[in-house]
């Protein structure tokens, strides 16, 4: 083995140029770590890595917080799992140092497991989440059992929204006399008159927590008919939050759709959709919530949706065919659905009237002349079916006029005047077709039938709107200082 020693003295052999060069080499290393400190000094550090934070609170179903209670945070993609201990508030709160899906469960000896809450988190996401414990039943022995599986569901999210108070209709906008406005009050209060496949009443063996929640729903009834709104609402979130049930789901939307709370509605809606997919009504109700925000196209998927799920049932269509007759344009998927509602139900005069409206605000952009044959023959089976259906008389007219046929608009128009002397659309088109053919006093007496009429129906509208009381809401991500919804 070769071990280097120190030389004892200097030899006149020694190699200079080799002596140099290693000088060379350590004065460039020095140089080089110079600049690299030098360049790492300008780096600016890497910034810390976002973080979910999951926080909420653990209750029992009376809605009193569980202290020291286990809850546990659990990762799916990795089955790793975190545990801590609700404080004496019952709150607790975990963080995620990535995105995916999680669950949080809660457990506590002498109570019902919950059911799990889902989650799907994003980078820097906060999240909170209401667990519901149930007391478990004693046994025979009168120890208290703890059942392996859940006996109830829990609202996983707070609502984004706190209704914060009452107001009357004039704050909601617009004129009583806009079309869309009309349809989406009309849609609002025919929303609440649809019914479940679910007869809705708790059985006897229900949990106690869906005993509770139905309890809290029929307390939001008497609430909303005595007139008491905001206990109304709370009292159909509670019901939710202890069972969220379609019939729990359905009653909280439909309360705040009525009193002209549309974006909660529809979050209501979209959460009641999801954990109740096949109810028909649910899809509806958010039809309605989104149609009334404006959103037409989505407002008229879910409405296809609902009538998808029931295809005898008339109501999803009925909701459809008022949407397709006000919206600006066609609607996507009304045609194909207004279509099949009225080939099953040939003898329904609605079917036949709100397909005929389809096939004419479609065909008018086509440029088709084919589609005032199929408009017109659709409303006379319309017309055989319900003689007294003035709008499809109205329709029918607009198809003669359409063919330069004022002659035969007329004698339809005034039909319909005939059969509802309150049609302000109905002198409208009297008026514009008898002047046409040039009998100008016919035409200014119908225009003055019209203003009347119009003035009548929106006065009735705005006198109807009086009635409904909106609700003032604060939308939990809105800036502060910013007026309630």
């Amino acid at each position: 083995m070769n071990i280097l020693r120190p030389a004892r003295h200097w030899s006149h052999s020694l190699d200079f140029s080799r002596l140099l060069g290693a000088l060379r080499s350590l004065v460039a290393f020095a140089l080089l770590m110079a600049v690299s400190r030098a360049t790492l000094a300008q780096t600016p550090a890497p910034e810390p890595h976002p973080v979910s934070t999951v926080s909420g609170t653990v209750r029992n179903s009376d809605g009193n917080p569980v202290a020291d209670a286990s809850v546990f945070f659990d990762e799916k993609a990795t089955t790793a799992s975190v545990e801590t201990k609700t404080k004496v508030d019952g709150t607790f709160s975990f963080l995620a140092l990535r995105p995916g899906t999680y669950t949080v469960r809660a457990e506590k000896t002498g109570m019902r497991v919950a059911a799990p809450a889902s989650l799907l988190l994003s980078m820097g996401e906060k999240k909170q989440i209401d667990l519901i414990l149930e007391r478990a039943p004693a046994n025979p022995s009168g120890d208290a059992k703890e059942p392996a599986a859940a006996s109830t569901m829990e609202f996983d999210d707070k609502p984004s929204f706190t209704v914060a108070g009452v107001t009357d209709w004039t704050n909601v906008g617009g004129h009583g006399s806009d079309t869309k406005l009309r349809t989406s009050e009309s849609l609002a209060k025919e929303t609440a008159t649809l019914k479940s496949s679910d007869s809705g009443r708790t059985s006897a063996d229900a949990s106690e927590a869906a005993r509770a929640a139905d309890s809290h729903r029929k307390l939001g009834d008497r609430a909303e008919y005595s007139g008491d709104l905001l206990a109304a609402a709370r009292e159909y979130e509670q019901a939710v939050r202890l069972n969220p049930s379609e019939q729990n789901y359905f009653s909280w939307g439909t309360e705040l759709l009525l009193h002209r709370a549309i974006k909660p509605a529809a979050e209501v809606f979209e959460k009641g959709t999801a954990a109740h997919p096949k109810s028909g009504r649910m899809l509806a109700g958010l039809g309605a919530a989104l149609y009334a925000r404006g959103d037409y196209a989505n407002a008229a998927r879910d409405l296809c949706a609902a009538a998808d799920l029931r295809p005898t049932d008339p109501s999803p269509y009925l909701f459809l065919g008022k949407m397709e007759k006000a919206a600006p344009e066609p609607l996507p998927c009304a045609a194909e659905k207004l279509a099949r509602f009225a080939r099953d139900q040939p003898a329904n005069a609605l079917a036949n009237y709100y397909f005929a409206v389809s096939i004419w605000k479609s065909g008018q952009r086509s440029g088709n002349p084919q589609y005032l044959r199929r408009t017109e023959l659709l409303l006379q089976k319309a017309l055989a079916a319900d003689p007294k259906l003035d709008p499809a008389y109205v329709q029918l007219g607009m198809v003669y006029a359409a063919r330069a046929n004022f002659a035969q608009a007329i004698e339809i128009y005034k039909k319909a005047a005939e059969i509802n002397p309150q049609s302000s659309e109905a002198h409208y088109r009297l008026a514009l077709a008898y002047k046409r053919v040039g009998e100008e006093e016919k035409s200014g007496r119908e225009l003055k039938l019209y203003k009347e009429a119009d003035q009548t129906e929106t006065a009735a509208f705005e006198q109807q709107r009086r009635e409904i009381r909106q609700f003032l809401i604060i939308l939990k991500d809105q800036p502060a200082g910013s007026q309630p919804q």
